[in-house]
């Protein structure tokens, strides 16, 4: 009978120590899990790439630990959203506020608005050349390479051809921006800026310096939201 006794206290002694136990140690997980302060992080949802302007749907906000979260980690999707990256984020990476680019930027640095592969070079340009000034930023244009034949001899000829169709203008003298985006005054130039392939450009410096050239204007890109060229657009 005392035998008996002795193991249903030992049961029972074994039954409030494992309660107290597991007691103890959910205390101390809760303790473990509030003890470490979280932050939030905005990431991208989906692949953003470089030179892409970012839109709200294309991220998402997350928690994380404080210690996990880089110090330049965008907290709101509302201080990414309209600017522009300036290298491709992949799905899932943190937004970092360095790695942004605003669009005041993309008014003041023209290297912001050459396509991957392309150049931007200039060409000197007189009024009749330039469509008497009329030429403005994303305007389309042919250049038109004329050379006088030293061959003739009577009346002076010249040789003239298209030498390169559909070129982007990125800036007229310093002006890059659109004329409905800008209040400043209009001001006469003597330069344009064309974006090229690298080959292309030797084409016009070369031709610039051989002969004349001019400079002949498209159909006005139509324009999206952002103010780029819409894709696909045909003149």
């Amino acid at each position: 009978m005392r035998s008996k006794m002795v193991l249903v206290l030992a049961l029972a002694m074994g039954m409030i120590t494992t309660v107290l136990f597991y007691q103890y140690m959910a205390k101390f997980d809760k303790k473990e899990t509030t003890s470490a302060p979280m932050a939030e992080i905005v990431v991208a949802k989906e692949r953003i790439d470089k030179n892409e302007k970012i839109t709200a749907e294309k991220l998402e906000v997350i928690q994380v630990s404080e210690d996990r979260a880089l110090p330049q980690a965008v907290p709101s999707i509302s201080q990414a959203e309209g600017k522009l990256a300036d290298a491709m984020i992949e799905k899932g990476e943190p937004i970092l506020s360095h790695r942004l680019v605003s669009q005041t930027e993309e008014t003041v640095y023209v290297s912001r608005k050459v396509k991957e592969g392309y150049r931007a070079v200039s060409v000197s340009l007189n009024l009749p050349q330039s469509v008497t000034n009329l030429i403005e930023p994303e305007d389309d244009v042919d250049v038109i390479f004329a050379k006088e034949d030293k061959k003739a001899e009577d009346v002076p000829d010249f040789r003239t051809n298209i030498l390169l169709e559909k070129a982007r203008v990125l800036a007229v003298g310093r002006k890059i921006t659109l004329p409905e985006n800008t209040k400043e005054p209009y001001v006469e130039y003597t330069a344009v800026t064309l974006e090229l392939k690298p080959e292309d450009a030797v084409k016009l410096v070369k031709a610039s310096q051989e002969g004349i050239v001019h400079l002949m204007l498209h159909t006005r890109p139509v324009m999206k939201a952002d103010s780029s060229p819409s894709e696909g657009n045909e003149s």
